[in-house]
């Protein structure tokens, strides 16, 4: 579809206020700008271009125009990562820390949108090399506060995947005492793919707009195991981050799956992406549930069990947000 936004949102999250929808990126733009409608040009859809356009809304390898390059709400940026959070005067702190937030952010989303439309195990190392300027300028710099208000709670599965990933990353850094220590590269690519055995299951689960149904719950349960068979396959990632996405399902009290590991049993990492899982299912709106503000998902959350040293350090992260 053509279609043309109003010219108010020109120069925020678009070069013209009017284009081509050819990705979804373009889409998940729009939403993002917060606007409630855009008009559609019937006249200018790909299936009725003016004479001499067709080429460009047609074929796959039409140039792009610069508004539909740049990831999301990272305006005048290209690429999965942007090449300005690989620069070592950006990650030591010379940009301004709500904008590299917001890179951080919106680059990670492309790289998990990206990842989910085909979900290759060839393509884990391609994702996993993504995420390390990522994890780096998230490391580099206090950006808790301006991250944690870019959260977006939709629940896609990319879009989980992302929130969980940066909670992770940002409670494992307020958590440790000695991060150098920590091959933090790798654990964030395990914290962002926590979810990747979720491309194992039926899409008419993981797309159900209702609540699971017995049989249909205990085959989403397979989903930690199938993820970590699969970087087991790949082979791109240590076995330490492989465990984060077999265990982040598992409860101190052993009720959890899939193996009802309690307590200590459970690697410190699979406890940390936890807790940024049930946070992120909490605020997140789905048909059937509405999502919870950031206070009444972490008092629920406070009666659940959790190790209470992290919960304490992740409670911090919402201080002043």
């Amino acid at each position: 579809m053509y279609v043309i936004l109003p010219t108010n949102v020109v120069g925020h999250l678009f070069t013209g206020n009017s284009f081509l929808i050819r990705t979804r990126q373009q889409i998940e733009k729009i939403i993002t700008s917060g606007l409630k409608e855009v008009t559609i040009d019937t006249k200018k859809g790909a299936w009725s271009a003016p004479a001499g356009e067709e080429e460009n809304c047609i074929r796959e390898e039409a140039p792009v125009a610069a508004e539909e390059k740049a990831p999301y709400g990272a305006p005048g940026l290209t690429g999965a990562v942007p090449e300005m959070l690989k620069e070592k005067e950006t990650i030591g702190g010379g940009m301004d820390k709500e904008k590299k937030a917001k890179i951080v952010y919106w680059s990670s989303l492309e790289i998990m949108s990206k990842f989910f439309d085909d979900p290759r195990v060839e393509k884990i190392a391609q994702v996993k090399s993504g995420f390390v300027p990522v994890v780096d300028a998230i490391f580099s710099d206090d950006m808790a506060l301006d991250m944690v208000k870019l959260l977006r709670h939709d629940y896609y599965t990319y879009t989980h995947s992302v929130n969980v990933g940066i909670l992770s990353i940002l409670l494992a850094k307020a958590f440790l005492k000695d991060p150098a220590g920590h091959n933090m590269r790798e654990l964030g690519a395990g914290f962002f793919l926590h979810d990747l055995g979720k491309t194992r299951i039926p899409a008419q689960i993981i797309n159900k707009p209702g609540r699971l149904t017995g049989k249909e719950w205990e085959v989403m349960k397979t989903h930690p195991r199938e993820g970590y068979n699969l970087l087991a396959e790949g082979g791109h990632l240590t076995e330490e981050s492989r465990v984060i996405t077999m265990q982040h399902h598992e409860q101190e009290d052993g009720l959890g799956y899939p193996l009802g590991l309690k307590g200590g049993q459970i690697f410190l990492y699979a406890r940390i992406c936890r807790i940024a899982d049930i946070f992120d299912a909490l605020t997140s709106w789905r048909p059937y549930q509405e999502a919870r503000s950031v206070y009444n998902a972490l008092s629920l959350m406070k009666g659940m069990g959790l190790d209470r040293e992290l919960f304490d350090k992740f409670v911090r992260l919402f201080g002043k947000s």
